[in-house]
């Protein structure tokens, strides 16, 4: 079987969750015997990425408006990609590369299936061109597929608001991959990064509107009396917050305890988790977050919202879920901090459930039960 995989970038960086997935997803399949492709801009793609994809294949197409990812219409390459594809897997959802799949797929009759990873929303930034996206090409993307693929039963009212029907969707998780998990080096992670004895409390992800980092800071500053002793690290790129966080830091006196230190890839964000008493993902919208599993498989406790999707980690007793807000996080701080056995215990909870049903060696065999559904 040969399946391409489209997505927009690999770069963690500019791509996030949804290039993390891509790229561990493709390394996934062909680690089990499965021809794949991933059809993808030349965004920031370095060599070091691709030889970590294993027998993955990738086909590039240059990238002429970096910001959204708009290639160059090699309409020749692209066809010759999907003509020689069995089932193709669009990946995210605001992408003209995506689009332009969508209608040679149509053309050449390839079944396709689109898996959003909590995209569908309009929300943030764009709002006029996502709205005109899906008024031009969007919407019937989705309606159209042979099967969706949500990353989180939550998701699944966002496809049936594109007019989706329940029975063509199919609910596959995000994973992590053990392979890329290093030994534990915390002591060096803190000496490199010039980081005091002090419990951390952890933010990994972009530093944005939607995934939370000023709620986090907010309830750590209301609290900074009764949470004495720890501090609080952000590891993230800027999405065009980090001015106005580092401007409360200021303002409140907080700088020898709030830590900005930018985007940090592979074992080094893991030893981040590593030194961490807790990670906390404050989203006000996002599917399932693969930064709770890199948590997880540290076991790391996670502390995060009821926005994300993954209410199994409360379930399961590896962390605690609250609603998006200033006043629950602070909540959520004080009681999981508060008891550090307890702390611990949640730890090794949420490593146990990731490394039971989280890891991308065992999710193969769902993708492939979903692409011989379409073919057949």
């Amino acid at each position: 079987m040969r399946i391409t995989n489209v997505n927009n970038t690999l770069d963690p960086l500019t791509g996030g969750g949804t290039a993390e997935r891509t790229f561990q997803m493709s390394r996934a399949l062909a680690k089990a015997g499965v021809s794949c492709t991933i059809l993808t801009t030349d965004a920031s793609l370095d060599n070091e990425r691709q030889r970590q994809l294993g027998g993955a294949r990738i086909v590039s197409c240059r990238s002429i408006w970096p910001r959204y990812f708009v290639p160059r219409f090699s309409l020749g390459k692209i066809e010759r990609v999907v003509a020689q594809t069995d089932v193709i897997h669009l990946m995210g959802h605001w992408s003209v590369l995506n689009a332009i799949v969508y209608l040679m797929a149509s053309r050449l009759r390839k079944p396709y299936v689109v898996c959003p990873a909590g995209a569908l929303p309009i929300y943030g930034r764009s709002k006029l061109l996502k709205t005109i996206y899906n008024w031009m090409v969007g919407r019937r993307l989705i309606r159209d597929a042979r099967f969706c693929i949500a990353v989180t039963p939550a998701e699944i009212p966002a496809f049936e608001s594109y007019g989706v029907e329940r029975g063509k969707i199919r609910v596959i998780p995000n994973g992590i991959a053990l392979d890329d998990v290093p030994a534990p080096a915390p002591q060096a992670f803190r000496a490199r990064h010039a980081i005091g004895a002090e419990p951390i409390i952890l933010f990994v992800g972009r530093l944005n509107h939607i995934k939370g980092p000023d709620l986090l800071l907010q309830a750590f500053i209301n609290r900074r009396e009764a949470l004495h002793g720890h501090q609080l690290v952000f590891v993230g790129p800027d999405g065009g917050m980090l001015a106005a966080l580092q401007e409360r830091v200021a303002r409140h006196a907080m700088g020898d305890r709030v830590r900005f230190l930018g985007f940090l890839g592979g074992a080094e964000k893991y030893q981040a988790y590593f030194a961490s008493s807790l990670l906390v993902v404050p989203s006000r919208q996002e599917a399932m977050s693969i930064v709770v599993l890199e948590a997880g498989i540290t076991g790391t406790p996670v502390l995060l919202t009821d926005q994300c999707g993954f209410d199994e980690v409360a379930q399961r007793g590896g962390g605690e879920v609250v609603h998006a807000s200033v006043a629950d996080l602070e909540h959520g701080l004080l009681r999981m901090l508060s008891d550090p056995p307890a702390l611990k215990q949640m730890g090794t909870a949420l490593k146990a459930l990731v490394e039971e049903r989280y890891v991308w060696d065992s999710l193969p065999p769902t993708y492939l039960a979903v692409y011989r559904e379409c073919l057949s």
